[in-house]
C-alpha cells in the first residue's frame, strides 16, 4: 500500500448507472487514495441528475457519451454499471481505446459474447475484471487456502447459496428492476444473477477446470412479480471425482451467500464475509473462527484494479480473472439450455 500510495491515482470513469451496485462505489472513492473518479457516463438526462443530487457530485463530471468522456476526462480504465446485455458493447469499445475493463458480475449474455470479448481483448491487449461482492470475502479466502493446503482432503462436493428474497421485495431501484427481469438484459432471473457466484467460486477451486455436465432446474415462483424470468433455480456441476450444487434464488427467507466445501478429510464453511465454521475429525467438534482480514490490493475491488493497471498484478486464475469468467460463461449458458431443455448439457472444451 505504502508503494501504491506514493504514485498517482488511477483515472477511473464509470460508465452506466442502471447498476445498483454503483452506489456502493460512490461510496467509496472518497474513502480510499488508488483512484480518482474522472467520469460518469449515462444516456438518462434523468438518471444523471439524480446521481448528481444524490452523491452531491460535480455537475462536470457527467457525460452522455463515452466518446465524449474519453475525450475530455483521459481516464486509464472503466468501471461498468450498465444491464448485462451492454457489457460486450462498451468492453469492445474500450478495447479499441485500450482500456482495461472492470464489470459487474456476470462477465456477459452467453458464451458467444464471451468469446468476442476475449477477442477484443487479446487483439487489444486490455484486462477485462469481473467484480464479485465475494470476491472480497475472507471467509472464502481463507476456505481456498484450507484447500489448497491439503486440510481437508480431496474435494468432493461444494453448495453453494447464494440470493435473497427477491429484487421487488428488497427494493431495488426502478432502473435496476427493469433489466434484471428482462431476459434479453439479465441473461435470466434469479439463475444468472446469483449462479454466476457459485460458478465463478467453483472455477476457482478447480483451478480453472470447466465441469464435464451442467443439469439445472428453473422456475418462477412469483409470476406476478416475475413473469419473464425464473426467480429460483438449481444447478449440478460434474467434475470427474466432485460435484457441485448451486442454488441461486430471489426466494431465500433472508440474504445469503454462503459456500459449503467438503473434503475426504474435513469441511469448511463460509458462512458470511468474515466467519468460518470447520470440523477436521470425526470425533471433534464443529471450530468457528474469524479469518485474517485480506490485504492490499487484494482486499477491495478500487484497490486489485488499480494494481492490475499499473501492472502490479497480472490477474490469471483468480475470482476476477477473464479465464476463469470465460468457464464462468460455459457454466451459466449450460444452466440456462438445461433448463429451458430439460436435458443435462455436457460441455466442450474451450477453445484457446
Amino acid at each position: 500500500m505504502g508503494f501504491a500510495q506514493t504514485q498517482q491515482p488511477v483515472r477511473l470513469a464509470i460508465v452506466g448507472l442502471e447498476h445498483g451496485h454503483v452506489s456502493g462505489f460512490l461510496h467509496a472513492f472518497p474513502q480510499q487514495h488508488d483512484t480518482e473518479l474522472v467520469a460518469i457516463v449515462d444516456a438518462d438526462v434523468a438518471l444523471r441528475a439524480k446521481y448528481e443530487q444524490e452523491f452531491h457530485l460535480d455537475h462536470a463530471l457527467f457525460f452522455a457519451r463515452l466518446e465524449d468522456a474519453i475525450a475530455a476526462k483521459h481516464p486509464q480504465a472503466l468501471l461498468v454499471y450498465t444491464p448485462i446485455g451492454e457489457h460486450r458493447r462498451v468492453i469492445e469499445e474500450a478495447a479499441e481505446r485500450s482500456l482495461d475493463v472492470m464489470v459487474e458480475k456476470p462477465l456477459t449474455l452467453s458464451l458467444e459474447d464471451a468469446l468476442a470479448i476475449r477477442k477484443a481483448a487479446r487483439e487489444h491487449h486490455i484486462q477485462v475484471l469481473v467484480n464479485y461482492e465475494t470476491t472480497w470475502y475472507a471467509s472464502n479466502r481463507a476456505v481456498y487456502e484450507m484447500v489448497q493446503q491439503g486440510k481437508l482432503g480431496d474435494l468432493r462436493k461444494v453448495v453453494v447459496h447464494d440470493g435473497h428474497q427477491g429484487p421487488e421485495e428488497i427494493g431495488v431501484q426502478p432502473e435496476f428492476l427493469t433489466w434484471l427481469t428482462d431476459p434479453a438484459e439479465n441473461g435470466a432471473g434469479a439463475l444468472y444473477d446469483f449462479g454466476c457466484y457459485g460458478a465463478d467460486l467453483m472455477t476457482w477451486l478447480m483451478h480453472g477446470a470447466a465441469p464435464l455436465s451442467v443439469t439445472a432446474v428453473a422456475q418462477t415462483n412469483k409470476p406476478d412479480k416475475y413473469r419473464h424470468v425464473d426467480d429460483d433455480a438449481t444447478v449440478i456441476l460434474r467434475y470427474p471425482h466432485a460435484q457441485a450444487v448451486l442454488m441461486p434464488s430471489w426466494n431465500w427467507t433472508f440474504g445469503r451467500k454462503d459456500t459449503e466445501v467438503y473434503g475426504t478429510k474435513a469441511y469448511a464453511i463460509a458462512v458470511n464475509p468474515t466467519q468460518v465454521r470447520a470440523r477436521f475429525s470425526e470425533k471433534a467438534p464443529e471450530e468457528t473462527t474469524t479469518a485474517a482480514p485480506l490485504t492490499a490490493p487484494e482486499d477491495t475491488s478500487l484497490h486489485y484494479l488499480a494494481a492490475v493497471v499499473r501492472g502490479e498484478l497480472k490477474p490469471s486464475g483468480d475470482l476476477t480473472s477473464l479465464d476463469t469468467n470465460m468457464v464462468v460463461m460455459q457454466i451459466l449458458d449450460a444452466s440456462r439450455e438445461s433448463a429451458r431443455t430439460g436435458k443435462t448439457v455436457e460441455l466442450k472444451p474451450l477453445l484457446q
